[in-house]
């Protein structure tokens, strides 16, 4: 697995960077559906990451380097808790369904991304849900989302898509600028972004800040609680067809990204799904049990569906733990959201 080529081919100071680094992008994302700004801190290490090997070790963090595989691989997955994490949390039908539109369409572009190598994917499926899910938090800190319109939640999407995701799609996957480089290069590119930072900060204090509403409640950082999930037959459901389509788009990605798989868009198709299928057959609660479950279930399905007969354990596991996870969150969250919209149209 690219991790561990990542790993092995480091020095032991490296290493141990390599795998601190990997860790904090593997777990931090595991807050979000309980502190759901944790995403900030997922999005700072996420912009870091690449500096900080480059800067402290000798990993190739270029385009075509080992750990750009890594990197990719692990922007999806904390996304996918971000959105699974809406289900558990949004109280704004509205919100919900711009957040799962956006999500979506941004993991369609990428596996077009992933299968053409045109970058204009990136720049035509451009990452809003991040910004709008960071957005969606930040008015959940002092208001309750559901006293804003459609309208409203429709507004701030596209204000993040136009003025700001599309710019910076183009800067870093079209222009292929890096900040630093530019800064460096023009200063007066620095001082602007200065001078533009600061004209805003002063805007939201004295014109957006002294026009806002009463706040409903005191500052609230972490996410509400949420009653335990009622017993339900998971192997009838409807949404289990959504389990199948994320899994096999973030399968279909990872399958693209990670080497020296060789399975075909059918095949992980065919393969998410049956996997889908056997867990809500078996219907485990226990994370371990599933995820010891979902590994074998990957073996079998690599040896009917795949041309190769050998197993590579570290990718075995990492789709494992993947499904596993998705699965989980899924099934924990997905009950709370029917509740809380229960009657409402979809």
């Amino acid at each position: 697995m690219e991790v561990a080529d990542v790993v092995l081919g480091a020095s032991t100071p490296d290493a141990s960077l390599v795998v601190l680094i990997v860790a904090a992008r593997l777990f931090v994302p595991l807050l979000i559906p309980r502190v759901p700004l944790a995403i900030v801190v997922a999005l700072v290490i996420d912009a870091a990451d690449q500096t900080l090997l480059a800067t402290f070790t000798d990993v190739d963090t270029s385009e075509t380097g080992s750990y750009q595989s890594v990197d990719k691989a692990l922007d999806i997955y904390y996304l996918s808790i971000a959105y699974l994490s809406t289900m558990r949390n949004w109280t704004s039908r509205p919100a919900f369904r711009v957040a799962q539109f956006l999500f979506y369409y941004r993991l369609v572009g990428v596996a077009l991304f992933e299968y053409t190598d045109d970058r204009l994917m990136l720049l035509l499926f451009p990452n809003t849900f991040e910004y709008f899910f960071i957005a969606y938090e930040i008015a959940r800190l002092r208001y309750e989302p559901s006293r804003f319109s459609a309208r409203f939640w429709v507004l701030v999407a596209a204000g993040l898509w136009i003025f700001v995701k599309l710019p910076q799609e183009y800067w870093i996957h079209i222009a292929k600028l890096d900040f630093t480089d530019t800064v460096r290069d023009y200063p007066a590119f620095g001082v602007a972004v200065v001078l533009a930072l600061v004209i805003a900060a002063l805007v939201v204090v004295f014109v957006v800040v002294p026009r806002l509403p009463a706040p409903d409640w005191p500052w609230r950082w972490r996410a509400d609680p949420v009653s335990s999930k009622p017993a339900r037959d998971r192997f009838v459901r409807v949404e289990i067809l959504e389990q199948v389509a994320l899994l096999t788009l973030l399968c279909t990605i990872f399958a693209s990204i990670l080497p020296d798989i060789d399975a075909t868009g059918l095949q992980i198709a065919v393969g998410v799904a049956a996997i889908v299928l056997a867990n809500a057959a078996i219907n485990l609660a226990a994370p371990p049990a599933l995820l010891a479950t979902n590994l074998v279930l990957i073996y079998v399905a690599n040896a009917l569906l795949g041309e190769r007969r050998d197993f590579d354990l570290g990718i075995g596991l990492f789709f494992a733990f993947l499904i596993t996870t998705i699965i989980w969150l899924y099934d924990a969250y997905r009950p709370v959201y029917d509740r809380r919209f229960r009657g409402s149209a979809r």
